[in-house]
């Protein structure tokens, strides 16, 4: 049975017991009760004071809370693009400030910290070999507001101009060098072609470093690669040795050179000087020569002969009145020992006149003139 039916003795809705059908509260009465509580005296005119006076506290809360939400803090390393209905309203630096929400935006950028983005692919090199390469561009952001409106995404941007300087650099250079020397030519020119394509589109970035890692051949060739990698470093490892080994002979070469022509020198003098003396010594035994002839020409073989036999250690003693001629081995007798007390003499050779004048013709003859001689050359 519902509640507002004949008879229904149940509790209305309302809190009507018995049955009353007395209907809904009245709003004006409901407000009466509010502003009695608050203070009011239940009329009408209390009513619309009291919805005027909760209109003021609602507008006052919601003021204090938009006032609130628009402190802001932007850190040290950041930096903030401020935009006002849409519009850029300038920078703000790092501190606690306030904005007007839902009339200001600010976006917050990092512009200190150093970001990297890598690119990579197999690529084609100028002699037409492929090559898989590895590169990382390390940038900083200068203009905040370049960064974030100038472009869709800088950093996509960024990536895909890093993969076009990339693949033109490679494409202009031989596979040899990308994989072994000109690594450093590459990265340079890298650098200066991403920056140049980068120029025009003022993405507010400034490129910090560029670093090539080591390429690779195809995985299906790598091993020949490896190969030919192993021989250059060894080519260049022996032109280094030669190098070190050059630089540690030259100076001994040229040490040596000197030496030899200061020996020659000194020879050269020398015998300029002996040659100044003999024929000094020449002209003076010339009037000697021509006063006494047979004289001056005996003196000179004795003179001679006795400058030949001074180094020889063989001894001819020849007889004046025997046919015999004796020699003393003293290169023996002075090899042997010192304990030796006694000299063994070797059994005389007998000559004839001829043989005797062979040897003397033959070979020099040591020892000074008879004593016959000296007598003469003095009588003379």
């Amino acid at each position: 049975m519902a509640w507002n039916e004949p008879g229904n003795k149940g509790n209305d809705p309302w809190g009507n017991k018995g049955g009353n059908d007395k209907g809904p509260p009245d709003l004006d009465e409901v407000f009466r009760n509010l502003s009695k509580r608050f203070g009011g005296k239940g009329n009408g005119s209390s009513g619309q004071s009291f919805s005027s006076f909760s209109l003021i506290i609602i507008l006052a809360v919601a003021v204090v809370v938009w006032g609130l939400s628009g402190f802001y803090t932007i850190k040290e390393a950041e930096r903030g693009v401020a935009l006002r209905f849409g519009q850029h309203n300038g920078e703000i630096g790092p501190g606690l400030h306030w904005k007007a929400t839902f009339i200001d935006e600010i976006f917050p950028v990092d512009i200190q910290s150093v970001r990297s983005i890598p690119a990579s692919g197999s690529m084609l090199t100028s002699d037409e070999n492929v090559v898989k390469v590895e590169l990382d561009v390390q940038y900083r952001i200068l203009d905040a507001y370049s960064y974030l409106f100038s472009a869709v995404d800088a950093n996509a941007s960024l990536r895909e101009a890093t993969d076009s300087a990339l693949r033109y650099v490679i494409g202009h250079n031989k596979m040899d060098d990308i994989l072994t020397t000109g690594r450093d030519a590459i990265r340079r020119d890298t650098w200066k072609e991403l920056e140049r394509i980068l120029e025009p589109y003022k993405l507010g970035l400034a490129i910090v470093d560029v670093n090539f890692l080591p390429a690779r051949p195809p995985e299906e060739v790598k091993d020949a690669f490896d190969d030919a990698i192993s021989a250059q470093e060894d080519e260049q490892r022996f032109i280094r040795e030669a190098e070190a080994y050059a630089r540690e002979i030259e100076p001994k070469a040229r040490g040596e050179v000197e030496r030899m022509a200061q020996q020659a020198s000194a020879y050269k003098e020398r015998e300029v000087l002996e040659a100044r003396g003999k024929v000094a010594r020449f002209e003076l035994l010339l009037p000697e020569y021509q006063a006494a002839p047979d004289v001056t020409r005996k003196r000179l073989y004795l003179d001679t002969m006795q400058q030949v036999m001074t180094d020889t250690n063989k001894v001819l003693i020849d007889a004046k009145n025997n046919g015999n001629l004796m020699y003393l081995p003293l290169d023996k007798l002075i090899q042997q020992k010192p304990a030796t007390t006694e000299l063994e003499a070797t059994p005389q050779q007998n000559v004839n006149s001829s043989s005797v004048s062979t040897t003397r013709a033959n070979e020099p003859l040591s020892g000074r003139p008879s004593r016959d001689d000296r007598t003469r050359q003095g009588r003379e």
